[in-house]
């Protein structure tokens, strides 16, 4: 059995770092299995980048520039919301590659920014292999945005979209809409990451009639593991005496991830509360010079970093680790820190509440409260010095996300679908 992942980043943004363990852990289990992505920039030989030469990355980035120009003109030449949403209008023709021809299955998960269109999806269901598709956020089940917030015209038409400066009966939501039409006869199996995730996908016109299952992302606990907390903070001059707080992101001040909200939950706490804090955090900043004053405490800024080992060392740093996203799809962070034994406080809202047991590995705040957020970081306070509350966090993880729990998951996924195939 050939297995290839299709995604367009090897390593930047969430779903490439789902993807590369993914294949990591299936290949660690036996899988034949390669990844196909836009741009290849390690050595590793399973992954294989279509753009090969100057002409085909020129090409790769004009198709990228092509379809953000034509949102923005549609968009009624406005830059908001210009990188919320995406259409798909255009990528590479992937169906007469050897490694599309040779695979068995055919597993996609984030494809968009000028990697494949609506047209070259439509032509890999043509090819008679099955095909599942990992949901890392919404983009493939509803008509352009990647991220809907309120809006649940994906249940039925997506028509007057939110996200477009005027939007419109006609707008290019519903015309995109129309073109994903084939995608609800194209039997396709859709994978979430989270029972949040799937019950959205069961919801929506484009998907409710296909195959939807719940597969969690998955963890390299060789990596993410409990390390020695006071030899770290000596390394990063931290007290051992503070209560730390974890945040990262890949971007700490994008909307999403509610960095706000974790600052104005630190202010609402004693200010005995606050003298003790520590916040250490990781991630870009973008356009954005003042970001940094806006926090209530000390705090420890790491930037951006692609070190794994490094980010892991942090966990353990930390007392505990505060997801403050308005959503998430999953919630990696939540499964990294766990893994290293820190505790996790975020909202009821997302992926988030698949992880968190509720007052048992961490604490699921009412979303949007911030008075209740503010609690959840007195509860881990309070439980700091608490053994089985690490234990309980490590233990979710390995019974959950591990490399051999996730692969055997996909493996009996891949040999059903394939049975499936034969017997028709």
């Amino acid at each position: 059995m050939k297995v290839l992942l299709i995604n367009t980043s090897e390593n930047t943004g969430g779903a490439a770092i789902a993807c590369s363990r993914l294949m990591s852990a299936l290949k660690n289990n036996g899988v034949n299995v390669k990844l196909l992505v836009k741009k290849k920039i390690s050595n590793n030989p399973d992954i294989i980048g279509v753009e090969q030469n100057t002409i085909q990355r020129y090409l790769g980035l004009l198709k990228f520039v092509w379809e953000r120009f034509i949102i923005f003109i549609n968009n009624h030449f406005s830059k908001k919301n210009l990188f919320s949403v995406s259409i798909a209008n255009t990528g590479f023709n992937l169906v007469l590659r050897k490694e599309v021809r040779e695979a068995d299955i055919i597993h996609l998960h984030w494809i968009n920014q000028g990697f494949l269109s609506l047209s070259d999806i439509k032509k890999l269901t043509t090819l008679g292999k099955p095909i599942i598709w990992t949901l890392h956020d919404l983009w493939p089940i509803t008509a352009i945005c990647h991220h809907p917030g309120t809006c649940n015209k994906y249940t039925s038409l997506c028509q007057n979209c939110p996200q477009l400066q005027k939007p419109a009966p006609h707008d290019l939501s519903y015309r995109i809409w129309k073109k994903k039409n084939f995608l609800a006869q194209s039997y396709i199996t859709f994978v979430s990451v989270s029972q949040w995730l799937c019950d959205k996908a069961r919801q929506s016109n484009i998907s409710k009639t296909s195959l939807n299952l719940v597969i969690p992302n998955t963890i390299d606990t060789q990596i993410f593991y409990q390390q020695d907390r006071n030899k770290i903070r000596e390394k990063l001059s931290i007290s051992k005496d503070n209560f730390v707080i974890l945040f990262g992101a890949a971007k700490l001040n994008d909307p999403i991830k509610g960095f706000d909200l974790l600052c104005h939950a630190i202010s609402l706490l004693p200010i005995d509360q606050i003298k003790k804090l520590h916040l250490l955090m990781f991630g870009g900043i973008k356009n954005d010079e003042n970001f940094l004053n806006t926090i209530p405490c000390k705090y420890t800024y790491m930037g951006k970093l692609s070190d794994i080992s490094m980010i892991a060392s942090l966990y353990s740093a930390a007392n505990v680790t505060v997801v403050s996203s308005h959503y998430e799809t999953f919630g990696q962070t939540l499964i990294e820190s766990m893994a290293c034994g820190t505790t996790v406080v975020s909202f009821d809202q997302g992926g988030q509440t698949d992880i968190i047991d509720h007052l048992d590995n961490g604490y699921l705040a009412k979303y949007p409260s911030v008075e209740d957020l503010s609690k959840g970081i007195l509860w881990a306070y309070e439980q700091k010095d608490n053994p089985s509350l690490q234990d309980k966090c490590i233990e979710k993880v390995k019974k959950n996300y591990t490399e051999d729990i996730i692969a055997t998951h996909y493996n009996h996924l891949y040999q059903r679908l394939l049975s499936t195939k034969q017997k028709q």
